[in-house]
């Protein structure tokens, strides 16, 4: 709901807009000096030999680059035991289909992993009309050595390391981002990972709805996401 808005004439809305690009344009400043930054952060060379499940059968972490330098991988939230995957992580990766010939074409390449078995993937993949690579990490220590998955332990102690803090994590599975590069030698680092709101700027739908009257409407509920459904479900 938009409660009662202030109504001016068209030059008094142009001064007052014009008064808010430079908010615009500060913040746009801003992004990019946090990319400078982000970027010049120290990497960390990948020493354990990870394997994951693919469509096609077994890939290591460096197949994964498909003969690029660069890699994303976003950790997407399907505990094996679930029936279907996380419906924020969806949410997310409905916005993935387009980018990802225009990512390759900048020498990165795109890949989703999750814990849940190729099967269950390939299965939700096709039910949602996805067609980016997506691989399972079930069989290797992939998901928890990027903390974004974590023991019946960890659960039961409430005590999971995420998002670079000790915290309680309502799920075995959490959401992440984490960036690679490999050089001419084949050796890859880790440059980035990103967790939690760190991952908004991945969502097109949240970015446009911010400029709209109503912004993403989710204060009055019980928790930020509670309206999002999986796409076949509203």
């Amino acid at each position: 709901m938009v409660n009662k808005h202030t109504v001016v004439s068209r030059d008094e809305w142009i001064t007052a807009r014009k008064a808010l690009l430079e908010k615009e344009k500060e913040f746009t400043r801003l992004r990019d000096q946090l990319s400078d930054k982000r970027r010049a952060l120290p990497w960390v060379k990948v020493e354990k030999e990870y394997v994951f499940q693919g469509p096609s059968g077994k890939e290591s972490l460096s197949d994964l680059f498909e003969g690029r330098t660069q890699l994303m991988i976003y950790h997407f939230m399907f505990h094996p035991d679930w029936e279907d995957a996380c419906k924020s992580c969806s949410f997310w990766a409905d916005n993935y289909n387009g980018m990802i010939v225009h990512l390759n074409h900048r020498d990165v390449s795109f890949v989703v992993v999750s814990r849940a078995p190729i099967e269950k993937l390939n299965a939700f993949k096709q039910r949602m009309g996805w067609d980016f690579k997506w691989v399972s990490s079930f069989d290797s220590d992939f998901n928890y050595d990027f903390n974004v998955s974590f023991t019946p332990e960890e659960m039961e102690k409430g005590q999971m390391a995420y998002n670079y803090t000790v915290m309680q994590f309502p799920a075995p599975e959490a959401p992440g981002l984490s960036v690679f590069y490999k050089d001419e030698d084949g050796s890859i680092f880790h440059t980035y990972s990103c967790y939690a709101r760190g991952l908004d700027i991945l969502n097109g739908t949240y970015n446009h709805l911010d400029m709209t009257p109503k912004g993403r409407d989710e204060k009055n509920l019980s928790y930020t996401m509670e309206w999002v459904r999986l796409k076949d479900r509203y």
